[in-house]
């Protein structure tokens, strides 16, 4: 099973590097990384052109933002299953992708833990979101699986099309839940670390990106189910965030 991996960038000088060396480190060996650029104006595509691997596409082009360029890399991917790591993030070590094909062999959609660090050199978790298994009353209670761990069959995209660039934050999640809820899809949960998230991106600048966050994904919710104007959801997504705060963070001398 070849796995691709599809990764958005623009002006992403500081850390991309990073991403594609943990992409290339990966003991699985049937790979692409699929490397969608916004023009960058900084050193970013110089960056990528020094990796001189024959694993690597690059396309770089204006976009109209994160979700239009991600289904820019759903357009040229050619594995037989897809993910996105963003450009400022990492595969946690060097089997993150044998244990996603592992669970593809199996599932039509798989998804595993996540470790939200300061940056890439320290590698100091500030949160660790650990899912568990997919259920329906869940997602009532505000459930969802990290999207930077979420990997999927080539049918299950091409069953759902692409991203709604309606939003700036959820259009993710409103593939996700369509996928587990709507679509009913095999899953597979992988209870080991998969990716490390630098904070600091879209959904994580503080207050307002987490209040657009949590309105966005309650309109997908409206338009998926139907569901009441606010829903139990709507309370129980902040409250999982605060749960995966380390709060055992030493504090610095």
């Amino acid at each position: 099973m070849k796995i691709s991996v599809i990764t958005v960038c623009r002006n992403s000088q500081a850390t991309i590097a990073y991403t594609i060396e943990s992409f290339l480190l990966q003991d699985y060996a049937d790979k692409e990384l699929v490397v969608v650029d916004g023009v960058s104006t900084d050193r970013t595509l110089a960056i990528v052109e020094t990796f001189k691997s024959d694993l690597i596409r690059v396309k770089s082009e204006p976009d109209r933002g994160i979700y239009d360029a991600m289904n820019k890399g759903l357009g040229r991917y050619q594995g037989d299953a897809v993910g996105f790591l963003h450009s400022d993030d990492t595969f946690h070590d060097a089997h993150a992708l044998d244990r996603l094909a592992e669970g593809l062999a199996t599932a039509d959609v798989v998804f595993g833990d996540l470790q939200m660090v300061e940056d890439h050199q320290a590698k100091t978790a500030v949160r660790t979101w650990e899912p568990g298994g997919f259920s329906r009353i869940g997602v009532h209670l505000g459930w969802v699986p990290p999207h930077p761990t979420f990997y999927a069959r080539r049918k299950v995209f091409d069953a759902f099309g692409v991203f709604n660039t309606k939003y700036t934050i959820a259009a993710d999640y409103e593939f996700m839940l369509w996928a587990l809820m709507k679509h009913r899809c095999s899953w597979r949960y992988i209870p080991a670390t998969l990716v490390d998230f630098q904070i600091g991106g879209t959904s994580t600048r503080g207050f307002k990106a987490s209040l657009t966050a949590n309105l966005e994904c309650l309109d997908v919710r409206r338009r998926l189910f139907g569901w009441v104007p606010v829903d139990l959801a709507f309370f129980g997504r902040p409250i999982r965030r605060l749960n995966q705060l380390n709060w055992r963070r030493p504090v610095p001398s």
